[in-house]
This record gives structure tokens, sequence and C-alpha cells, in this order.
């Protein structure tokens, strides 16, 4: 089955985005990393692999960066 948008190989490069769950607190949000993306060839889309999926709160995604 083919599909008409390129995608990155998610497993030969290094993922462009972190996907981080994030849950309000008193006076700041809790950042927890639940996953990776790629950016499409495009940029219209993503390939999202998630290792948890939160019930509560929200999914943020950030540019991924050299910094830890």
């Amino acid at each position: 089955m083919s599909n008409n948008t390129e995608t990155s190989n998610s497993n030969s490069k290094a993922p462009t985005h972190i996907a981080y769950h994030v849950r309000e607190g008193k006076d700041k949000g809790f950042w927890t990393k639940i996953g990776v993306a790629w950016a499409h060839k495009d940029n219209k889309g993503f390939n999202i692999q998630l290792e948890v999926a939160p019930l509560d709160g929200r999914i943020q995604l950030r540019v991924a960066t050299e910094q830890k």
C-alpha cells in the first residue's frame, strides 16, 4: 500500500521533536518525556512514537535540541 505523504526514515535519523506530558501544578507545570516525533519531509505532519499515552494533562511537542 503506497502513501502519498513522504516521511522521514525514523530508524536512521534522530527525532526532530520530543513529546512531553505536561500536568499543571500549583505553581508550575510538571513535564515528563513520553516520546519522540519525526517531521515529514514536506513539513506538513509528523510520525509520532509515544512510550505512554497520558490520561490527563496535555502533550507538548518541542523541537529536539542537543541539550539534555
